[in-house]
């Protein structure tokens, strides 16, 4: 059977806070949840009914397990999931937050990934990671091997850039970026990670899209939270639409649920604008609920 996505890089376990905090020295209390940036994203494509595999690593621990029985509670298979029996579960702590959350992220297992199946490389339309993933060795290698296969088989990959310097350290990702671009990618990345990325923390929409037209990707899509998400249309120019005006809970996780809307679209070979329609769309079903989309 061809499937749709095979997204490689982090499942872990996420700890928001239950109320709404500007940092997390004010939690009082903490909600745990699966997490990791692709592994949300095959949750949010499977609930919008396309076939997806996910390649991870997670530690041999209670944690491990919970995060095992959680995608099997909501339908993807754990076949390609790496059960490291060294290194333990990883962790986040998210703050609960109508922003940019505070978090911190403990790495351990999910940096094991191992090198991926060609099998799922030679069935699949788009392989898909994220920067996350892709600061740490060994998974980096294997990623970065799968995806320049991918595109000699001629398949499409895609790339979530969310950048954060303290995950990245002592290393800034420009190299990796820039040979990610030689790839030719379905990109995406927020105004908060190109300011991460660039150490610019007051840069511009209009900034940002100066430094992404140096970048060969095939689309390029910079989201902006309220202001709305800017994208290349298939003319190959910046265009900008609206976020919508909802109520906001939590937007840990929305970025992820605007990709599953993009590739859902995309995959169903619809318009770039449209796709991006359908992105705003189910990031605005995120945001105005606490946890996964699909719960």
């Amino acid at each position: 059977m061809k499937i749709d996505v095979v997204a490689i890089g982090e499942l872990l376990a996420d700890l928001i806070s239950d109320d709404f905090v500007s940092d997390l020295s004010q939690v009082k209390k903490f909600n745990l949840f699966q997490g990791g940036s692709p592994s949300n994203l095959c949750a949010n494509l499977k609930w919008l009914n396309k076939e997806v595999e996910l390649v991870a690593s997670v530690g041999k621990d209670s944690i491990g397990e919970f995060l095992l029985a959680e995608l099997a509670k909501i339908g993807l298979s754990t076949q390609f999931i790496n059960i490291d029996q060294q290194l333990p579960s990883s962790l986040v702590l998210v703050g609960k937050s109508i922003g940019t959350p505070d978090f911190i992220a403990y790495r351990m297992a999910d940096t094991r990934i191992m090198p991926i199946d060609k099998y799922l490389l030679n069935n699949t339309s788009i392989i898909h990671t994220s920067a996350f993933a892709l600061s740490k060795e060994p998974a980096r290698t294997h990623i970065l091997e799968a995806m320049k296969y991918a595109t000699f088989l001629g398949n499409e990959i895609s790339c979530d850039w969310n950048f954060a310097s303290e995950i990245w350290y002592p290393e800034n990702g420009q190299d990796v970026f820039n040979e990610l671009c030689k790839l030719k990618p379905l990109l995406k990345l927020s105004l908060d990670d190109y300011r991460r990325f660039t150490n610019n923390p007051n840069a511009s929409a209009l900034t940002a899209i100066d430094f992404l037209n140096n970048c060969s990707s095939k689309f390029t899509c910079l989201t902006c939270g309220s202001e709305g998400v800017w994208f290349t249309n298939e003319d190959n120019n910046w265009v900008n639409l609206p976020a919508r005006k909802v109520e906001v809970k939590d937007t840990t996780g929305a970025g992820d649920a605007f990709w599953a809307g993009f590739l859902s679209s995309y995959l169903e070979e619809n318009s770039i604008t449209q796709s991006v329609e359908r992105g705003i769309k189910i990031a605005s079903q995120k945001i105005q609920k606490l946890g996964p989309l699909y719960a």
